[in-house]
């Protein structure tokens, strides 16, 4: 994951998307050829700069549209979010997640993971419920997260316990 709307100098696909109120996200290859991308056609000392059709791996490129397709496919059908998701747990050995059932979703999966880690780490299905308490896992020592599941498997975003930057 990036954490940042765009690269630098130049911007995002996504970034219109955002900026009008909807989720959206940069697909991208991370290797890029910066004498055939974002350059002018033209040859300076002999090296031939910008995107040619010569350039192109169309095999390649067919199987990157393939997986992106299938990709957005898979998030265009999960169901929303869990709604209003909350944390209990303080001064407790164990942490309790609640939320709203939202339409589509056959059940939960609860996600936790270390405060220094970037990935979940562990989730648990938790079924077709409104909360769910993870024994012996203490709230000071995670970071939570709630997502909906429908009924061929596909998962929900994770969301978050409570408002954004809240303290409980």
């Amino acid at each position: 994951m990036i954490y940042r709307l765009d690269r630098f100098g130049r911007g995002g696909h996504h970034r219109p998307f955002n900026e009008a109120g909807f989720p959206g996200v940069r697909i991208m290859e991370t290797n890029e050829h910066y004498d055939r991308q974002h350059q002018d056609l033209r040859e300076e000392n002999g090296r031939i700069y910008g995107d040619v059709l010569s350039g192109v791996d169309f095999k390649y490129a067919a199987k990157l549209t393939a997986l992106n397709a299938v990709s957005l496919a898979s998030m265009a059908l999960a169901p929303a979010p869990p709604g209003n998701v909350s944390i209990e747990g303080m001064v407790s050995p164990d942490t309790t997640l609640l939320w709203d059932k939202v339409k589509g979703a056959k059940s939960y999966r609860v996600y936790w993971r270390l405060t220094t880690e970037s990935q979940w780490q562990w989730y648990r299905d938790a079924g077709n419920v409104k909360q769910f308490t993870l024994k012996n896992v203490v709230i000071d020592n995670y970071i939570f997260g709630v997502a909906s599941v429908n009924k061929d498997g596909i998962e929900s975003p994770v969301v978050f316990p409570g408002p954004i930057g809240a303290f409980w």
